[in-house]
């Protein structure tokens, strides 16, 4: 379950934090957002390290289906109507900027990593009306979008929005090379964070400015990002002899694929579900199955899963934490678009740390308002941790550790897919001996006595 980045990539690794230190600006994470800020913090003159619990691109990031695109689903058409045309158009400009930043900063620095501009596809094999509507909205923000009736998918479809002049890369070229001119300090984890004092495994760091881009915020107050977050989990596979389409595709449909053409093979991705919500398993056995209907000669090349944080609006969390930690940032919620995202948290964060004006990010604001959408997600992520919560009581039968989630106590249910006890609240994992796998949740599970 090792990804097609991750056996092409070995990162060099760095050194643990040396000691007690004070700088101007600490970043918590070494992924694509973590690695991308502290690169635009030092060339816009700030003194920046980077802590990493575990390694360079270790996290989410390694995972990803590595699209770089603008085309987040159907969202346009929602953000115009909840939100008014000025600030759908700051998100839509935030992520077509990312691309062509993304592009600049490759050619820039030379950097051999397959970046390859293409289109992008949303489609429908049920209805087109709400495509139509998405392509619409997309060209009022200024985004090249188009309705089209034909694409090149081995199956009918009702319609497809096309997105021009979007991108796709190799994640972890990338950010090996522009991790070597930022300062990271790996296997160095953070334990707690208080004012302007971070603690970790291997020292204190004393910082002006702390961004938190740790995939999931570990700290619960302030913030609140436990009632505001949840995450899901999606299957890859990887086929050979499988026909490459020249762009990419996401389905809208109950149940649809992904399609992501990479060099002479084809990743075909799906079977999203919220973390804890696979106790039968079968999700690779699905896309299997799929890919022997659609290319009966292809052959499996591998196989692998990510896991990402779904705000309750559909629209990441970027900025200051909170309204009492001035001094704090976040990035966070990226939804299935972290590759585009961590370059518009870059910008972003850069801004406001440096005190540059960026219009972009009132979009983005953890503290932006609440909308009806939002209102509703947060009753349905309520009853799930109520009822996650509810069963830390119960009796168990696990014999080696407690199953009950150390981040607030969930319990947890086992994942045979994978062969992990997963959160069903805010999405911590840990393999079958207890041991974190992904937080919030800050330590392995407690043995049983």
């Amino acid at each position: 379950m090792e990804s097609i980045w991750t056996r092409e990539t070995k990162i060099k690794s760095r050194e643990s934090l040396p000691g007690d230190m004070e700088i101007e600006a600490v970043v918590i994470g070494a992924g694509m957002a973590g690695i991308l800020t502290a690169y635009y913090l030092k060339q816009a003159g700030v003194n920046v390290i980077v802590l990493e619990a575990d390694s360079i691109g270790s996290g989410q990031t390694k995972n990803t289906t590595a699209k770089i695109t603008s085309q987040h689903n159907l969202i346009y058409h929602r953000l115009l109507r909840t939100y008014g045309h000025q600030m759908a158009e700051h998100y839509a400009m935030a992520n077509e900027e990312a691309i062509k930043a993304y592009d600049r900063l490759i050619k820039e620095k030379n950097i051999d990593c397959d970046f390859v501009r293409c289109p992008a596809y949303l489609y429908s094999q049920i209805e087109d009306r709400c495509l139509q509507q998405e392509a619409e909205a997309a060209k009022i923000l200024g985004i090249k979008a188009s309705f089209e009736k034909e694409c090149e998918l081995p199956f009918s479809v009702s319609g497809v929005v096309r997105f021009g002049e979007q991108a796709r890369f190799q994640p972890l070229k990338f950010l090996e090379k522009i991790a070597e001119e930022v300062t990271v300090y790996e296997r160095t984890k953070v334990l707690k964070v208080e004012g302007k004092r971070v603690e970790t495994e291997r020292g204190w760091v004393k910082a002006n400015h702390i961004v938190f881009a740790s995939h999931f915020p570990f700290i619960n107050m302030p913030g609140y990002y436990f009632a505001r977050m949840y995450q899901e989990r999606s299957y890859v596979v990887a086929l050979e002899g499988a026909h490459i389409t020249e762009g990419m595709y996401l389905g809208i449909d109950h149940g649809s694929l992904s399609f992501r053409p990479q060099e002479n093979m084809l990743l075909l991705g799906g079977g999203s579900h919220r973390t804890g919500g696979n106790r039968k398993g079968g999700q690779y056995d699905r896309l299997r199955r799929r890919a022997l209907e659609l290319y009966p000669n292809s052959r499996e090349w591998g196989y692998w899963s990510a896991q990402d944080c779904m705000t309750l609006d559909g629209i990441p969390y970027i900025g200051r934490f909170s309204h009492g930690r001035p001094d704090w940032y976040v990035t966070t919620g990226f939804g299935k678009w972290g590759m585009t995202t961590a370059m518009v948290s870059a910008r972003i964060l850069t801004a406001l740390i440096t005190g540059e004006n960026c219009q972009e990010a009132d979009i983005f604001s953890p503290q932006r308002r609440f909308t009806v959408r939002a209102a509703k997600e947060f009753l349905i992520h309520g009853g799930h941790t109520a009822k996650g919560l509810a069963k830390h009581v119960m009796p168990y039968k696990e014999k080696r550790i407690v199953p009950n989630c150390p981040h607030m106590g969930c319990r947890l249910e086992w994942n045979p897919e994978e062969e992990s006890y997963d959160c069903p609240c805010h999405g911590s994992r840990f393999d079958s001996e207890g041991r974190l796998l992904d937080d919030p949740a800050q330590c392995d599970c407690r043995r049983k006595s």
